[in-house]
């Protein structure tokens, strides 16, 4: 990995990245994570932010952002994220609800709130459906859609429109939100809230320097120079834009092992999965 600096996000539709190591997301991640976040949510002096090398997001900046805390089959519970893309519908990546090993039973939406495991609207249910080709062993066709009952919009709780056909990103400035950590090596701690942070990406042909043929025409690219990048328990979150006055879903990052301090790379794989979710959003 030498000293390059770069984060990997899909393209388009619903760009969902994956975690190094590529399976069992759940017990490596998102298990952990969960436990940490609800412990220093539980503090008395919660507050600040948890992205690396970003910021505190106010309540309301990214309205489209749904925080995930997904029960499994064993009781345990993990953590990702997710975008609300109508009054019913949210996409996050297939490996947050089966990563090879473990399966979700049951899903809580958190929508409207800077904090994962207190406020905001939440919405429990099993509805997940992940796409039908989605392949742990290969990490192809890594999205899902979640259903939920009927959420009024509002100032804290919006959709997002998501992105199609085969735009060229490079050069543009993306947001990413999630909940995860700030620092490699770090544990969740009792000053953290939901996060956000600018990257820019960066054309493929540089990636591919890295990645080689990792690296396929639909991958976004963001660099992570500064230490800036999503972290553990941002998986299946959104990476937005700004294009015509409205917000853009063109990318979610996954989780990432390997992190700023590290290298900043984070590997998502390149799919287009617009025609796949797009059907769900006529049933309201």
């Amino acid at each position: 990995l030498g000293s390059s600096r770069y984060i990997l996000f899909s393209l388009v539709s619903a760009a969902l990245c994956y975690e190094e190591p590529l399976r069992y997301y759940h017990e490596n991640v998102g298990i952990p994570e969960a436990a940490r976040i609800k412990q220093a949510e539980e503090a008395v002096d919660f507050d600040g932010s948890r992205i690396v090398g970003g910021s505190a997001a106010n309540l309301g900046q990214y309205p489209y952002l749904g925080g995930l805390i997904i029960t499994l089959t064993t009781g345990a519970q993990s953590v990702c994220g997710s975008s609300l893309l109508t009054n019913t519908r949210l996409v996050t990546a297939a490996h947050c609800w089966f990563d090879g090993r473990n399966r979700g039973r049951q899903v809580t939406v958190v929508l409207g709130s800077v904090r994962l495991f207190s406020g905001g609207t939440r919405i429990n249910t099993p509805n997940v459906q992940m796409h039908g080709n989605w392949n742990p062993s290969t990490i192809a066709n890594d999205v899902a859609v979640i259903s939920i009952n009927h959420v009024g919009f509002s100032n804290t709780i919006n959709r997002i429109n998501l992105a199609t056909g085969s735009a060229n990103y490079a050069g543009t400035w993306a947001q990413a939100a999630g909940f995860g950590l700030t620092a490699d090596n770090a544990g969740i701690t009792t000053n953290q809230v939901l996060s956000h942070v600018t990257l820019q990406v960066i054309t493929n042909a540089v990636c591919r320097g890295t990645f080689g043929t990792r690296i396929r025409d639909s991958t976004i690219c963001t660099s992570g120079a500064n230490g800036r990048s999503t972290c553990r328990g941002d998986s299946g979150g959104p990476l937005s834009i700004s294009s015509g006055g409205r917000r853009l879903l063109i990318g979610s990052p996954r989780s990432v092992l390997l992190l700023a301090s590290a290298a900043s790379l984070l590997l998502c794989q390149s799919y287009s999965f617009s025609a796949w979710i797009n059907p769900d959003f006529n049933r309201n």
